[in-house]
């Protein structure tokens, strides 16, 4: 009996090449990069954070930064009175008010100084002050003055207030100063800022004829600095 050829049916399908040699896919490859990337990514920001904190750490240490003081020292109030049926509120009021820098390498500057004048949460005056440049370790005295009249309409709570404390001869009045400045290290100027000084319940008494007064505020008053 003749022998009959073989053909590719006797043996199955072909076998495909073997890979080059050096070559492996690993599964899941991609996942594993942008797992790495984004790991990475974390170690940086830690990284930064860290050397952001130290260096925080390093300036607080040598600069030793401390808060800007105001103190209302002297108070004065000859005149404040408020009529009916108009709601004019006639008033003259001046502060004392020392201001102190207790850093030694920080400068400030005061580039606005607004001063307002409130009673019962009112505002019935504003005065807007000089501005100035203090140094290290210095104490510059401000002396708002608010003088004249206004509109101010009482409800009959604040009303009724008034005039409980124009019978007592004193009268509990609020100070609040609202800044911009910029703070100097060295020949370093900082972006400006707006803080706010409050110098709450101030009982300020109104000064008599003959030169008395009535009890009030026990002075200094140390004043909330906030930025």
């Amino acid at each position: 009996m003749a022998e009959q050829p073989l053909n590719g049916a006797f043996y199955g399908p072909s076998v495909p090449p073997p890979a080059p040699k050096g070559y492996f896919r690993r599964p899941g490859h991609s996942r594993g990069c942008g797992c790495c990337l984004l790991s990475f990514f974390v170690k940086v920001i830690i990284a930064i954070i860290v050397i952001l904190g130290i260096a925080a750490l390093i300036f607080w240490l040598i600069v030793r930064p401390r808060a800007i003081k105001f103190h209302v020292t002297e108070a004065s109030l000859t005149r404040f009175e408020h009529t009916s049926p108009d709601n004019i509120l006639r008033y003259n009021l001046t502060f004392t008010v020392p201001v102190r820098n207790p850093n030694k390498r920080i400068g400030v500057y005061y580039d606005r100084i607004e001063a307002h004048a409130y009673y019962d949460g009112k505002r019935f005056s504003s005065t807007t002050l000089a501005p100035f440049y203090q140094g290290h370790k210095n104490t510059t005295v401000l002396r708002p003055m608010f003088q004249g009249q206004n509109l101010v309409i009482f409800n009959a709570g604040e009303l009724r207030t008034y005039n409980e404390e124009s019978v007592a001869g004193v009268y509990n009045i609020e100070i609040k100063f609202r800044l911009r400045v910029r703070f100097k290290l060295g020949d370093l100027k900082f972006r400006r800022t707006k803080p706010k000084v409050n110098c709450d319940d101030i009982r300020i008494p109104l000064s008599t004829f003959n030169g008395t007064t009535t009890s009030a505020t026990v002075l200094p008053l140390k004043c909330d600095f906030d930025f």
